[in-house]
């Protein structure tokens, strides 16, 4: 017994020398990456993790991910056994189903074998998120054959995402926005309500042949991306609307927001203070929007002449002090005028692509 410890020793000593000369020349970090290269040459999947958040800072949620959970909420449905319900602000459903955590869906997309699946990653320390809770993140992972690599990324996860946005779109609440005063964009540019007008083309008194015409141009130009793209110009639509009061100037924007299912921003010129605040708004405008822009014919100097009782007493008067030229120009300059209007409306600041795509929006100016 006593031989057969005292060879212990040595042996211990052998092997952590060995031990110690193996980490030496082959660290493990080196082993690892061999080991997943070899094992990845005969494992034929791939698989692409989406997070729930976009950072670890702020706990940004990533619009991807909520696309892709809309996207696969009628499979979940319908072939998890667990299903998370999450109550959606500003959407007109009143739950959005989503696979519960550790639950498998199964997607075909053009006889290609898609599996989803979605986990749930707890923080192990203490992380503390703007609501002073530990927050769980969300992943959900997209499983496929690599030879199928090319059509997932550049075809498949773009109908994902596509399909999501859609879903997202038609759920949502359409909103009424209106623009702050100027000296009020500290805090925020633009207010909203909740809107839901009951006017449609189906419901408007309107000639039937007229009524059509709209509702083709309508779809025609939201459908028209890659003819804009084509010819190198802004993506937009310009309406006039006049009329005197009560004859569906309202009602008729109402309808293209059902129709066209945009958010409407609705532009008051006199809060704006001058021809920058006004491309300001209009650049943060988002895509997929309709902006209406009311009593044009009130709110600027169509002329750009002054009125004759003001010619009269500037000459007449010789006891009046005559105000610069410059001083002239300065409040000139403070006022949001015709030419300013047209210039960004038909100018450089629609023409930005957004984080959603080619932005397009809908003008329409009320007399």
């Amino acid at each position: 017994m006593a031989d057969l410890w005292s060879q212990v020793g040595p042996a211990l000593a052998t092997f952590m020398f060995f031990r110690s000369v193996y980490q030496s020349y082959f660290p493990q970090d080196l082993m690892s990456r061999y080991i997943n290269k070899v094992v990845s040459y005969f494992y034929p999947y791939v698989t692409i993790t989406f997070p729930e958040f976009e950072t670890d800072g702020f706990y940004k949620r990533s619009k991807v991910f909520g696309y892709i959970e809309r996207y696969l909420s009628s499979s979940a449905s319908t072939q998890a056994t667990s299903l998370l319900a999450n109550g959606v602000r500003g959407s007109t459903a009143y739950v959005v189903l989503s696979m519960g955590h550790y639950e498998e869906v199964i997607d075909v997309y053009k006889g290609i074998r898609l599996e989803w699946s979605s986990y749930k990653h707890s923080p192990n320390r203490q992380t503390i998120s703007w609501g002073g809770k530990d927050v769980d993140k969300r992943l959900f992972d997209l499983k496929f054959n690599k030879k199928h690599l090319e059509v997932v990324t550049k075809h498949y996860l773009k109908h994902v995402v596509e399909e999501g946005k859609r879903i997202y779109k038609k759920e949502k609440k359409r909103r009424l926005y209106t623009n702050n005063k100027s000296d009020d964009w500290d805090d925020d540019m633009w207010s909203y309500v909740t809107w839901k007008h009951p006017s449609t083309f189906e419901t408007m008194a309107l000639a039937p042949k007229m009524k059509q015409e709209i509702m083709d141009d309508l779809i025609a130009f939201r459908n028209a991306k890659d003819y804009y793209m084509k010819i190198g110009k802004a993506w937009k639509r310009g309406y006039l609307l006049y009329g005197p009061p009560g004859t569906g100037k309202s009602s008729m924007i109402a309808a293209m927001a059902n129709l066209m299912e945009y958010d409407v921003y609705d532009i008051e010129l006199t809060t704006v203070k001058d021809n920058s605040g006004l491309k300001k708004l209009l650049i943060d405008t988002p895509s997929k929007s309709i902006i209406v822009i009311e009593d044009i014919d009130c709110s600027l100097d169509l002329t750009g002449k002054r009125s004759a009782e003001e010619e009269e007493s500037s000459s007449d008067d010789e006891d009046d002090i005559p105000i610069p030229n410059k001083a002239k120009k300065e409040k000139k300059s403070e006022e949001v005028t015709l030419s300013g209007l047209l210039n960004f409306v038909d100018g450089l600041c629609f023409d930005s692509e957004r984080e959603d795509g080619y932005a397009h929006r809908a003008i329409i100016l009320l007399l």
